[in-house]
């Protein structure tokens, strides 16, 4: 596993849920903040998103995607809403079942005149408690326009998402699940890419990856947390001396190579708990401790609880005590 399979599995807990919306005319819908990851994508026409947080509204053309990483509430509309417009907006549940779009993309009798808006909203249910600190440095928006010649397989799946989603075909569940599965990482990638090429971006992870010998020394932990690592073994693999390694890898990732590979196997064993009924013994040995004594104890204090009440514990409640 990489470092974003990683991050993206670790906090993503069951599935994406989506709608198709097709709206015409003069409209305007309020989004909430909500706990999840949102994502918008327009698949025909434009219109306007509108921040909460007071940010300047940017235009959606069709093409375009939006990713909202920590559900932050923002207004669509079909121009820039001002104040009495804003006020009037209709809550998005209710618009959504009135424009929800099943299955034909044709217009339906009663739609208002004017220019067609339809796109794919909807959102990924994320554990909190689970989030790696490259999700974090995610912005609270993400707006990623169509250009050709850019991010050429999350256009991709954009276009396959337009035909699938909603459309009665065999299989179409299975298709849009995995396409949404698609969607995130793509969107992720994205966002890094985009970081990487950006001088004046602050995040860290996107710098992180992009270093040769910073994202060969992350991989390694990532595809075997279990082995008996050490910053020798670590710097050798990566073809580096121990002090090249950590003055490259600490000030990028935030902790020292060895701090985040405990941080990371109590992550991998968090999940694990979550997701799997394997016995405490099995976890604890995919995860680099010699016994569940171990592990417990190096749970305890990263989780202020034992694995045994993590497991029963509902995902809100589930939070790093020493957090990256």
């Amino acid at each position: 596993m990489d470092v974003v399979s990683d991050a993206i599995s670790a906090a993503r807990i069951g599935q994406p849920v989506s709608n198709r919306i097709r709206a015409s005319g003069s409209w305007c819908t309020r989004i909430p903040s909500y706990d999840g990851m949102g994502f918008r994508v327009l698949l025909e026409g434009s219109c306007w998103l509108l921040p909460d947080d007071g940010g300047a509204p940017f235009a959606l053309t069709a093409g375009d995607v939006v990713l909202l990483p920590r559900g932050s509430g923002h207004l669509l509309a079909d121009s820039p809403a001002d104040g009495a417009a804003v006020a009037r907006a209709t809550p998005f549940d209710v618009w959504q079942e009135q424009h929800a779009l099943p299955v034909t993309r044709d217009r339906s009798p009663g739609d208002s005149p004017g220019p067609a808006v339809e796109m794919l909203c909807g959102k990924y249910h994320l554990d909190r408690g689970h989030a790696h600190p490259l999700l974090d440095e995610i912005p609270d928006i993400v707006h990623l326009p169509r250009r050709p010649g850019h991010h050429p397989e999350l256009q991709a799946a954009i276009d396959l998402l337009g035909r699938e989603a909603g459309a009665s075909r065999c299989g179409g569940d299975v298709a849009v699940a995995g396409l949404l599965d698609l969607l995130l990482v793509y969107m992720v990638r994205a966002w890094l890419e985009s970081s990487q090429a950006a001088t004046d971006s602050a995040a860290r992870w996107p710098a992180a990856l992009s270093d040769p010998v910073v994202a060969q020394a992350l991989r390694h932990l990532h595809e075997a947390p279990e082995a008996p690592w050490s910053n020798e073994e670590l710097a050798a693999r990566t073809g580096v001396s121990r002090a090249t390694l950590a003055r490259r890898f600490t000030p990028l990732v935030g902790r020292a190579p060895m701090a985040y590979l405990t941080w990371w196997r109590m992550s991998r064993a968090a999940t694990l708990l979550r997701d799997s009924t394997a016995p405490l013994e099995t976890v604890a040995r995919q995860v680099g401790y010699s016994s569940p004594y171990a592990l417990s104890h190096a749970f305890t204090r990263t989780f202020g609880t034992t694995p045994g009440r993590y497991r029963t514990a509902p995902p809100e409640n589930h939070t790093f005590v020493d957090a990256p």
